[in-house]
Order: C-alpha cells, then structure tokens, then sequence
C-alpha cells in the first residue's frame, strides 16, 4: 500500500471519471480537496464544536443529576474527550486526510472498520442535522410566529448546503463567524455572573449570588453522592451525569475531518487540539459554575435555558431575546459542520471503495458535490419525519445517534493502537515509512501522552458509560439501538462484498485512493 504517492499520481484503482476527458484547467480541483483552511478558521471551528444547544440547554438535566458536582463530572469527561482528540490529531498530523476516522480505520485496522467507521459517523450526523435542523423554526417563531417551521428549515437547509457547494473556504469563514457569536455570549455571561458574585447581588430567589451557594444549598456539592436512587426509581448522581455529559462534547472530532483540507496542519492541528483543555474549563466548568452560583441549582428545572435564568434571575429580561438568537446560530452551526463533514466522509467512503465511486467527484471548487447534495436530501426527508413523527424521532432516532458517538470514539482510540502497531512494524505514513520499532514511535510529531496506556483506559470509561446507560429508561434504548445498529452495518459490509465478487470487479480488492 503505497502511502507517499505524489499527490495527482494516478492510482490501479483510481476510478472511471478521474480519467475522463475534461479540460486541463480542472483537472487538479476535480482530483484534490483544496487546503483553504486557516488557523484562525480552524482555531473556531474546533471552539465552536464544543459550544452547543447540549450547553445553552442539555445542561439544565446534567445539572438536575448531580448539583454543583457536575463540575466534577465535566471535567472527567473532558479529559476523555481530550485524549480522542489527541488521538486523532496524532494520526491526522502524519497523514491528514479527509474522512480522517474511515481513512484510518481502513488503512491500519481493516477495510471492515473503516466502512463501519465511515458510514456511523456519516448517519451520527445526519441524525444529529436532523434533529437541529428540525428545531430551528422554533427559534424563528420567537421573532416571525406566523411562518410555518418547515418552511424555516427549508430555507436554513438550501442555505447551508449553497454554502458548501461554494467551497471549504466559505464554509470556514461562515463556521468562523457562527462559532464567535456562541463564544462571545458564553464570555459574555461568565462576565456578568462574576460581576454578580462578587457585588454578592440579590436574586428572585431570595439567595445573594455567591460561590458558597455550592456548598450551602440542598446537600452541599455532592447532592446525590456518586450515585443514588431516589422514591420514584430514578438513578442520580455525579456517575448517571457523565452519561448525559458525554453527549455534550460531541463535535469536538471535528478537527480531524478539517486535516485534509488544512493549511499546514502540522501547525494547526496540534494548536487546535491542546486548546480544548482550556476551551473545557472556560466554557463548561467556568460557566456552569457561575450559573450554580447565581441561580441555586435546585432551582434550574429546565423550563429555560439556565443562560436565560442567570439574566432573568436578577430582572435583566432581554435575556431570553438575546440567547434565542445565539441559539439559533448555534443550530446553523452544528448542521453547517455537519453537512461539511458527512460530505467529506463520503468523499472517504468512496476513495476506500466503501461507497459509490460517484460520492468520490470534486466540482471545480474542491467540494464533494455529490456528497453534499445526498448528505442534504437525506437530511431533508428526516425533517420531514420529524415533524410528523416527533416521539418516534426524538426517542429512537436520536438513540442510535447516542450510541453512535461512542462506537465512534471507541474506534478512534482501537485505530490508533493499530497506528502505533504499524509504525512500529515499518509500515507508518510519509516521513515514518520504513522506519521501526522505538526510533519510528519517536518520530511522531504529536504523540497521544501515555499512549502505552491510555487508549485502554479511554476505552475503559466508555465501557462504563455504556453500563451506566442500562440504568437510564432513556438511555437504556440507546444501548440496544447501538448493537442493532453495528450488525446493521456489518451485514451491509458483506452484501456490498459478496455483490463485488460476484460482479468481478477491478476494483474489488482492498485499496485507498490517493487524494
């Protein structure tokens, strides 16, 4: 498998329309994703993916779980989240690569892994664009209440995807712009809040804005312990949060998607990825502790946003406006990188010879077109099943999409003990290619830390979130969904491969095109 093939080289299993008589002048866009992202673009984007509506609102039930001690479970979580970044960004700083996750899976673990890697994070996404585009009418309503909603998501839709058919250019800088606005409010908010603090202002409540109200409210930091069971049957505690504070932090994976089309990635990647420590301390930790330090966290019981509570607690009521509009650029967000990413995976996808070769076309701006209008047409069709079907979609759909993102995680860090295991055998990309054992593993410019250990107790502590999943109702579908879900996609692997020999294809052994 030759990985240092000069970009442009045509490959044995380098499909029908790369040969196609076309005019010179397209020949390199329709062959190469264009490397148009920046720093600073790349820098957002990967803030921005921790920024969600799994914060402005998903934050209120991981709170209600555990109290002040979900500061504890965040930050757990986060260096969980971390170290799969720091994972990903090792293999994609080596050898960056569009549909990073499937690229890798494919060409370290197996062609089975990467097409079950490829296709789950693809429908994870779809699922998720689903779910975010079908809420955006809501927002809209605040302002426009008479205009139907699904002609809102309509229009986001057509938007977004016009905004990816432009190029990986324009879609950084609207990504750029999107993810300011969300940091901008958080920062603006943890702000306020320590203004309020430190004046040790009064709230409706009737309790005065202080770090002691951690301590001082309703059983103290650790309300429900590590894990308890109250009358009605319900699990609580700083272990059932971890479950709903996995979840939030999905999105953050992106970085490795961008790899392929970034400018200098051995610089920016690197940058990217050791910010998301900070990025977790400010935006989640530093916010939802001033939050619980305005608002007692007894009190946060999901009818709004605890952003709009901590405003509205204290009579600044323009609040609700203000985050409604965050809210909405946060949706866009999310579907802008989830159509971007779902359309670079089955770009991936198709070069591994795991989807139709077709997927694997690039118009004269670098965009995989294909994959950007299937990617949107899908998402449109599960629209409209959401709206029709709510229950269904919200109960079950996004189950599978839940399970989805650990069977994702999961795999990154079983890929990277694969990486390592190459390298080590001589077998690593570009520069550590015929180089071994300990001299190759010291030539990786960004190494995992602990990489000996640490992809076991990652995958350790999503096993145990899976476990703690079984004592959820909610959850507890997802787990089932999951196991249906990967023989889904492990029969679809061997029909696709029994329909390949039969048709005695050229290109039905193993391959990965060069991009």
């Amino acid at each position: 498998m030759n990985t240092t093939q000069p970009r442009g080289t045509k490959t044995a299993h380098e499909p029908a329309y790369m040969n196609a008589q076309q005019p010179a002048k397209v020949q390199k866009p329709s062959g190469s994703l264009q490397k148009s992202l920046k720093n600073r673009h790349i820098q957002l984007i990967a803030l921005g993916g921790a920024i969600g509506t799994g914060l402005f609102y998903g934050s209120s039930e991981s709170i209600g779980l555990a109290g002040p001690s979900i500061l504890l479970a965040y930050l757990i979580g986060g260096l969980a989240i971390f170290m799969i970044v720091r994972a990903m960004s090792e293999m994609s700083v080596e050898d960056p690569r569009a549909g990073a996750f499937s690229y890798y899976a494919t060409r370290y673990w197996s062609k089975r892994a990467g097409f079950v890697s490829g296709w789950n994070y693809w429908f994870n996404y779809i699922l998720v664009s689903m779910v975010e585009l079908s809420v955006v009418g809501s927002f809209v309503n605040y302002w426009f209440p008479h205009i139907p909603q699904w002609v809102s998501a309509a229009f986001f839709l057509v938007v977004i995807m016009a905004l990816n058919l432009f190029g990986v250019s324009e879609f950084g800088e609207f990504e750029f712009w999107f993810a300011l606005i969300k940091i901008v409010a958080v920062i603006a908010m943890i702000i306020g809040g320590i203004v309020l603090v430190v004046f040790n202002m009064p709230t409706d409540s009737g309790v005065r804005a202080s770090f002691a109200n951690w301590f001082a409210i309703d059983g103290g930091f650790f309300p429900h312990g590590l894990m308890e069971r109250t009358a009605d049957g319900r699990w609580t505690g700083l272990l059932m949060a971890l479950v709903v504070v996995m979840f939030s932090f999905g999105g953050t994976e992106l970085i490795g998607i961008t790899a392929g089309e970034t400018h200098d990635p051995a610089k920016t990647i690197p940058k990217a990825t050791n910010g998301i420590i900070w990025r977790i301390l400010v935006f989640y930790i530093a916010a939802l502790g001033i939050i619980m330090a305005v608002v007692p966290w007894n009190l946060i019981d999901g009818q709004m946003s605890p952003f709009v509570q901590i405003f509205d607690s204290v009579g600044i009521r323009i609040a609700a406006g203000i985050l409604n509009f965050v809210c909405l650029t946060a949706v866009m967000s999310v579907y802008n990188s989830g159509l971007y990413s779902n359309s670079r995976m089955l770009y991936s996808l198709a070069r591994q010879h795991n989807a139709p070769q077709i997927l694997g076309r690039l118009n004269f701006h670098g965009v995989p077109v294909m994959g950007v209008l299937i990617s949107a047409l899908i998402t449109a069709l599960a629209v409209v099943i959401v709206f029709l079907w709510p229950d269904f979609a919200f109960n079950y759909l996004m189950s599978i999409a839940t399970i989805a993102g650990i069977i994702n995680w999961t795999m990154i860090m079983i890929t990277e003990l694969k990486f390592r295991k190459a390298v080590r055998n001589g077998d690593g990309p570009k520069a550590l290619a015929g180089l071994k054992g300990e001299e190759a593993l010291n030539k990786i410019q960004f190494k995992l830390p602990f990489a000996r250990v640490m992809p076991y107790i990652v995958i350790a502590f999503l096993a145990m979130v899976v476990v703690l999943m079984f004592f959820s109702p909610s959850y507890r579908v997802a787990v089932f969904a999951g196991v249906i879900w990967l023989a889904v996609l492990l029969i679809a692997y061997q029909i696709m491969e029994r329909v390949r020999t039969r048709g005695n294809r050229a290109d039905a052994k193993p391959g990965i095109e060069e991009e």
